[in-house]
């Protein structure tokens, strides 16, 4: 199957102008100034991208594909992923991830899911074990997983500074570190540590603590939520100040803190004055994960649903009302998450990559076309590839 989209103003993130670009299959072919349609092919579509920008197709990679366990109890535990809640958001690219829940939530069922979208038509990868410490994995081991199980790339989502938390040692955190580092070694993958960093005035002490008594570089830690009160969020541009990464959730975080999150948009923005590399900041929406609020003794007061959706709008409101150029602000939802996770494939278009592409409208930065492993599955905004049960 060829692809030929036209007249399209192309950030590939960084702005390159008017190009067309050739899909061939999965991939992208080619990119020039101008492609003439291919002569004596009969299965090719031509797409018409005058008035759009074209970007990478977009990576959320922090997603409770298989839902979240409620802690409001069983009938809190939240739905799965459904394929059309990430292509109508542009996202191409998912990690899956377990959070609360790492009993009735399993190992088994996040690889199964992961690849059942895939063969849904999009690429998805996942991380090993929850919350909990002692990490529950499929094979026994972290470093096994991540050689093993092609699906797996990193662990996580481990939590720190939050009541909910296991309450890990800088010992217990320094071994699991170790093991995901050494299985990223082995298996050519990124080995990372995706770290829920909760609402504790800890913030990132314990994963510093690692960083100042062992060998295990800053980077190989991945926090998230770092939006999620005013205290964690300075604490965040410290962190990054000295190396480290940091992730915006973009979806909203409940917690009974004095001031509430740190809008995503308006919080890049204020990273970036701060001095902090774009390259090291990242957007993830923790899609279908459970939000409950609490009070200050720990009780759920509340409870609300992560939603995918919500990624690429805060892009959007950091191009539209914060005035962030498109090609630095498209980063923290393509080229960053692809390189922190090795996604070699992803992230950027570049002749030889996945042909994983969103078109927006120019006037008003909405989505209008999805297009995963050269595939369209959104048109004209209307899904037009759905879910097996959709």
């Amino acid at each position: 199957m060829l692809t030929l989209i036209q007249n399209g103003e192309l950030y590939a993130p960084e702005y390159l102008g008017k190009k067309d670009i050739l899909l061939i299959g999965s991939k992208i072919g080619f990119i020039k100034d101008q492609i003439n349609k291919p002569q004596g092919f009969v299965d090719i579509k031509i797409i018409d991208a005058k008035g759009k920008i074209v970007l990478p197709g977009f990576i959320d990679s922090h997603v409770h594909i298989i839902g979240g366990g409620g802690e409001g109890g069983y009938k809190t535990r939240t739905p799965e992923l459904m394929l059309t809640d990430a292509t109508l958001s542009g996202i191409t690219t998912l990690i899956g991830v377990i959070g609360t829940d790492g009993t009735t939530r399993t190992m088994a069922s996040l690889i199964a899911k992961a690849r059942g979208l895939e063969e849904e038509g999009i690429t998805c990868y996942v991380h090993t074990g929850s919350y909990q410490v002692p990490v529950k994995t499929l094979t026994g081991k972290i470093e096994d997983d991540i050689i093993l199980i092609d699906r797996v790339i990193g662990a996580g989502e481990i939590a720190i500074a939050d009541h909910r938390s296991s309450q890990p040692t800088v010992e217990e955190m320094a071994k699991i570190a170790s093991a995901a580092r050494i299985g990223g070694l082995l298996s050519g993958k990124a080995g990372i540590v995706n770290v829920h960093v909760g609402d504790s005035c800890d913030h990132f002490k314990l994963l510093e603590e690692v960083v100042d008594t062992t060998e295990i570089p800053i980077r190989q830690f991945y926090p998230t939520h770092i939006n999620r009160n005013p205290h964690l969020f300075e604490a965040a541009i410290e962190y990054a100040k000295k190396g480290g990464y940091v992730d915006f959730t973009t979806s909203s975080i409940p917690n009974y803190g004095d001031h509430g999150e740190i809008q995503c948009s308006r919080g890049l923005k204020r990273m970036l004055e701060a001095g902090v590399d774009i390259s090291q900041i990242t957007f993830t929406s923790d899609g279908q994960a459970s939000l409950p609020e609490f009070n200050e003794y720990g009780e759920m007061t509340g409870l609300r649903i992560g939603k995918v959706a919500t990624l690429f709008k805060e892009v959007r409101d950091a191009i539209l009302e914060e005035g962030i150029p498109v090609e630095t602000a498209i980063q923290v939802i393509t080229r960053n998450p692809a390189c922190i996770l090795k996604l070699e494939q992803k992230g950027a278009i570049e002749e030889g990559k996945d042909a994983d592409l969103v078109l927006l409208t120019k006037e008003d930065y909405q989505i209008d076309t999805v297009i995963a492993l050269g595939k369209v599955m959104v048109e004209h905004g209307e899904a037009v590839v759905k879910g097996t049960f959709e």
